[in-house]
């Protein structure tokens, strides 16, 4: 069976952040997806980048994902890597209810950095296969998707994999949708100015 080549000229590049409290699965859902294995043991992340081609819905890119740490001591460089992001992917643990209510706190942060009232962000619900230990609810992060307008989507990092590369493949779309519609708003507003 022949496979199609990687192109490699120009390639749209997609620079994904993935934020969220320490010890959610961040670093677990980003390995899953760049090397397809499951690490189990936690390491705190200080922060790690990753760099992939990939092909979302017929189309190559090149996908640039880092991975931050969720820790207290390194919050001072949160605001230098989401001044960068294309987009978020904000994770949470359903085993951790604090990790839930900290998505407020990550969501109003990424808008005050980049000066918005909305920026392409899902709501990542991790650890789903941990199902008696579930503290948050599927309903509870619909609930807080919608109070943000942001796509909600629930995965396991663990073997095997849900939803993992759903997830980051879902924000592309959202960070492709949304600079189509600020296109459209520029030129429309061009050819007013006209």
């Amino acid at each position: 069976m022949a496979t199609s080549a990687v192109p490699s000229d120009n390639l749209p590049t997609y620079k994904l952040v993935v934020v969220g409290d320490g010890g959610v699965g961040k670093s677990a859902l980003t390995i899953q997806f760049f090397q397809k294995i499951f690490v189990p043991d936690y390491d705190p992340t200080i922060e790690d980048s990753y760099l992939k081609h990939t092909e979302i819905d017929g189309q190559w890119a090149i996908l640039d994902v880092l991975d931050t740490a969720g820790q207290e001591e390194f919050s001072a460089m949160r605001e230098q890597y989401m001044r960068t992001g294309d987009g978020f992917l904000i994770v949470f643990s359903v085993t951790d209810k604090a990790s839930f209510e900290h998505v407020d706190r990550f969501h109003q942060l990424i808008l005050r950095v980049k000066d918005r009232e909305s920026f392409p962000m899902i709501l990542v619900a991790n650890k789903v296969d941990l199902v008696h230990l579930r503290k948050v609810t599927s309903d509870q992060g619909c609930e807080m998707a919608a109070k943000h307008n942001i796509t909600y989507i629930e995965t396991s990092a663990k073997d095997p994999p849900m939803n993992v590369d759903k997830a980051f493949h879902e924000l592309v779309r959202v960070i492709s949708n949304n600079k189509y519609k600020t296109n459209k708003v520029n030129s429309n507003m061009h050819m007013h100015s006209e």
